[in-house]
């Protein structure tokens, strides 16, 4: 079995966090233009397909590939050339099966999927899509293997692989469909196809990458376990983390039926108005989803890192990643969000020009939750790596029942409608990180400090923030006497707001040593980089 190249989880999440700001500039490359072409209506059927795909993919590989990951570096620590050979073989049929049924699903039945989630138009997106969960399900294993092994970049290259092939494919084919003046249903099907074209891509890359670097004889002293074990042991750690994820993809999938059809039913929108507020709605969840981009990198290599100290018994080193990996959460995830808030207006309307004048308002509420939703993933992956699989699905549970309760009353108010939406995933998250912390601090053999994972990157944030605010009213009224264009000159303006912010965090953060030195250590040229901005 090839070795991995030494590479510790920071410095696997910092080359998974390399590919996500490729991805993250094709992502915008991409849902920025779609959403201006098929508008918030055709929009809000391009997010019915994907919320049911998301759905049936999340049952077929949320769990799985944690699993497969954490057992693979389990039998890696341990030396067992074989035994990962025989996990990966096991894992990669159980992904098969389980990506064809849910692709069938979709395939056979579109219409009365797209029926009960009381949007009938986004049947051809479904159908559309239905390819895309079996080739995803099969490129998942290849990942974990790789993960499991500590190596990030096959799912680094091949993940902006299929993002570019995505982006090439779906929005030509959304082009071409619109200008050809077909419909906006099967406009939004042809973008989505994006994602089948995609997927792939990435299968091929992911086959050809493991074909070439991890084909190895095996060790004969290795006698693996038996396939119905591993496929038992794959099961028995994969299924509550799929439970707890599926649980979130349902209550999603629950709440875009319950706040289309409050919309209509307490709240006296018509349809069409309903699916153009819930698209411009996705749109926010759109930006609102990117920090949350940046922290599942960190998430992914840390399953594998304490896994290995887990197996080895190294329990303080167990405690120490877990505890780090949270306030680096916190360092990255928080500025974020405040930035999505602070700037809503600027940034909806740039990027959305002709959507809906809901969309800064319900982005502003969506940057508050982003920050609660990455703690809840990196909770997650730390409360799973200690083998405490069972305590993410209870907090899913308790969250996803929050967030249901504060929709259903506030979207069916006519004077919040659409807002309840935002304030319910606010609710949903808080409850979530709550619940994961006072887990972590009774599970873990040492309870991480709170204070210092969360008070210093708080003082640098709000600090920030109000750099932010400040800079770009002061800029946009200079720019708005200069500038004709009312649109050119916001866009001028947030993007000296962003940069001023950007330099007032990294200030902050090195003096309030909010990232210390060890930290840098721990990142590909991060010696070099601490030297550089005097961090100690």
């Amino acid at each position: 079995m090839a070795e991995s190249k030494g590479q510790n989880y920071l410095h696997g999440a910092a080359i998974l966090a390399a590919g996500v700001v490729i991805m993250k500039i094709l992502g915008a490359i991409y849902k920025i233009p779609l959403g201006n072409i098929l508008h918030d209506e055709g929009y809000a059927y391009f997010l019915v397909a994907y919320n049911i795909y998301n759905l049936l993919l999340t049952i077929a590989t949320a769990g799985l590939p944690v699993a497969l990951s954490r057992m693979i570096s389990e039998a890696n620590t341990l030396g067992r050339p074989n035994q990962v050979r025989r996990i990966f073989r096991v894992s990669l049929g159980t992904f098969a099966v389980l990506g064809a049924i849910a692709s069938v699903v979709m395939y056979l039945f579109p219409t009365e999927l797209a029926v009960a989630m009381g949007e009938p138009r986004a049947a051809q997106s479904i159908w559309a899509l239905s390819p895309a969960v079996f080739l995803v399900c099969l490129t998942s294993a290849y990942r974990g293997h790789a993960q499991g092994l500590n190596d990030m970049r096959p799912t680094t290259v091949g993940q902006v692989l299929e993002v570019l092939v995505k982006v090439v494919v779906g929005l030509a084919l959304a082009w071409y469909l619109t200008s050809a003046g077909k419909s906006l249903p099967i406009a939004a099907a042809g973008a989505v196809f994006g994602t089948v074209a995609g997927g792939l891509a990435a299968l091929i890359y992911m086959f050809v990458f493991k074909t070439r670097h991890f084909s190895e004889p095996g060790s004969a002293g290795d006698v693996p376990d038996g396939a119905g074990s591993s496929f038992a042991r794959l099961m028995r750690i994969g299924i509550p983390i799929t439970l707890g994820a599926s649980v979130m993809s349902l209550i999603t999938l629950i709440d875009m039926k319950l706040v289309l059809d409050r919309l209509q039913t307490a709240a006296g929108f018509s349809q069409d108005m309903a699916s153009e507020l819930y698209g411009v709605y996705g749109k926010a969840m759109t930006l609102y989803n990117l920090p949350a981009a940046f922290v599942t990198p960190l998430t992914i290599s840390v399953v594998p890192a304490i896994s290995a100290c887990v197996a080895r018994r190294t329990y303080e080193s167990s405690c120490d990643i877990a505890e780090a990996s949270v306030r680096i959460t916190s360092v990255i995830s928080m500025p974020m969000a405040v930035g999505l808030s602070v700037l809503s207006y600027p940034i909806m309307n740039v990027l959305y020009r002709d959507s809906n004048e809901s969309g800064p308002t319900l982005l502003m509420l969506m940057g508050i939750a982003s920050f609660f939703v990455c703690l809840a993933l990196i909770t997650n992956a730390v409360l799973q790596a200690h083998g405490n699989e069972k305590y993410p699905v209870y907090s899913m549970i308790a969250g996803g029942l929050a967030k249901i309760a504060v929709n259903w009353f506030l979207v069916g108010d006519p004077d919040i409608n659409i807002y309840g939406a935002p304030i319910g995933t606010i609710c949903c998250y808080v409850v979530m990180c709550a619940m994961n912390l006072v887990f972590m601090c009774r599970c873990m053999e040492r309870r991480p400090s709170l204070v210092r994972i969360f008070a210093r990157p708080l003082i640098s944030t709000l600090i920030m923030g109000a750099a932010a605010w400040v800079s770009y009213e002061a800029v946009y009224g200079v720019a708005s006497g200069i500038i004709s264009s009312e649109w050119l000159g916001m866009a001028f303006s947030m993007l000296v707001s962003i940069g001023l912010a950007c330099i007032v965090y990294l200030v902050l953060i090195i003096a309030t040593r909010a990232v210390t030195y060890d930290d840098m250590k721990l990142i590909p040229k991060g010696e070099k980089i601490a030297r550089l901005l005097h961090i100690k």
